[in-house]
């Protein structure tokens, strides 16, 4: 069957003989849909009622609506063609899949005679004593991923605890907001949030690194302190900042907005837009959004991420690629990529304590797959 029901403008339920065609699957035809299969929400990929078609290829025109890689999109849709019919592309540019065709040629492969310092300079702040992993999770993925020296900052009950635990990553004490500040104005790029505790003490902390010149990837408990006023934290951030919010801290430093935009990308553009900075909207269809308007969609996550201390990881990912010199969206972009594929690569049984261990295999087949280290 080729369905060509419904576009991608359908905006109401499927009834009768459409509905009850859905419904029985068509009866067990293969379907090519055009445009989207019949019933399925142009902007979301979600069904707009009970039944939507299930294509196994879907074809459209000029470029790739928001269903065909949102939520249920990818399934419904199957297979998916984009046929050319002369329209001008200029007008298109801002909105990519997230695969490394869009970084990779600006990977931050090390420079034959490069050190360590030229690697890029990394710290991640930790938490007091009983919360410390989430730190040393980012760290010790910022190491993996290229990144030359790092460091934990580290409140002093938590020393002895971050140490028994450390060892190719640095360790270095803050009493106050000035020691934070007096560290990490060494650094390249700073994670702020991962168990950092929710409350005035980790705004403090935020507001101290932003006046320090490193790029910021800000996470977890830094996001949800800024709940009662995220303009606060907007003030504060710059388009070289990354957030990386999962849905429920989005709602709460964005109130409304996947409400008024539930296809996630014009919610992630926006956020982007108000806070300044990149902001990576986390989930199945994870989206990076820049404030000048790019927006890309990762199609490859997969649900063995879903597990405690994963986003930890990530941003230890992100800001590792930041502290080597990467563009903010393009260290998210690839970060969020290569986060996927070292936990597909696991499958059943993945711990956030693996995905470090994973990344350098990722890494070497992009290597193999054309990126090339950098001349010195």
């Amino acid at each position: 069957y080729v369905d060509c029901l419904f576009g991608a403008g359908l905006s109401r339920p499927l009834e009768g003989e459409a509905e009850i065609l859905a419904r029985d699957g068509a009866a067990g035809r293969r379907i090519v849909a055009v445009d989207v299969p019949s019933g399925l929400m142009g902007d979301t990929g979600r069904p707009l009622g009970a039944w939507a078609l299930a294509a196994e290829l879907t074809v459209t025109f000029h470029r790739r609506k928001p269903a065909h890689v949102l939520t249920a999109g990818p399934a419904a849709c199957g297979e998916g063609l984009v046929g050319d019919i002369g329209l001008s592309t200029s007008g298109q540019g801002l909105l990519f899949e997230n695969t490394p065709d869009l970084w990779a040629s600006r990977f931050p492969w090390p420079a034959n005679d490069a050190h360590k310092h030229d690697r890029g300079r990394l710290m991640v702040v930790s938490g007091d004593a009983w919360r410390t992993g989430a730190a040393r999770l980012a760290a010790r993925a910022g190491l993996r991923i290229g990144a030359g020296v790092v460091t934990v900052l580290s409140p002093p009950n938590a020393l002895a605890v971050n140490a028994a635990h450390l060892e190719a990553v640095m360790l270095a004490p803050f009493e106050n907001e000035a020691d934070l500040r007096t560290r990490a104005e060494q650094a390249d790029a700073v994670v702020i949030g991962p168990a950092a505790g929710v409350g005035e003490g980790t705004m403090r902390h935020l507001f101290a690194l932003a006046r320090t010149g490193a790029a910021l990837v800000v996470d977890a408990d830094a996001l949800t302190s800024f709940a009662q006023d995220p303009s606060a934290l907007f003030s504060a951030l710059d388009r070289d900042d990354v957030l990386t919010p999962h849905p429920g801290e989005f709602e709460r430093i964005f109130p409304g907005l996947l409400a008024a935009s539930p296809e996630r990308i014009t919610a992630a553009r926006d956020a982007a837009r108000r806070a300044g900075a990149v902001v990576l909207l986390k989930g199945p269809d994870t989206v990076v959004a820049a404030p000048d308007g790019r927006a890309a969609i990762s199609l490859n996550g997969t649900p063995w991420l879903a597990t405690a201390g994963s986003g930890d990881v990530l941003a230890g990912f992100i800001a590792g690629l930041i502290a080597q010199g990467m563009e903010s969206y393009e260290a998210a972009c690839a970060g969020a990529w290569i986060h996927a594929e070292a936990g597909a690569s696991h499958g059943p049984g993945l711990i956030a304590e693996d995905l470090p261990g994973l990344a350098p295999a990722v890494l070497a087949r992009l290597l193999v797959d054309g990126a090339q280290p950098r001349s010195g």
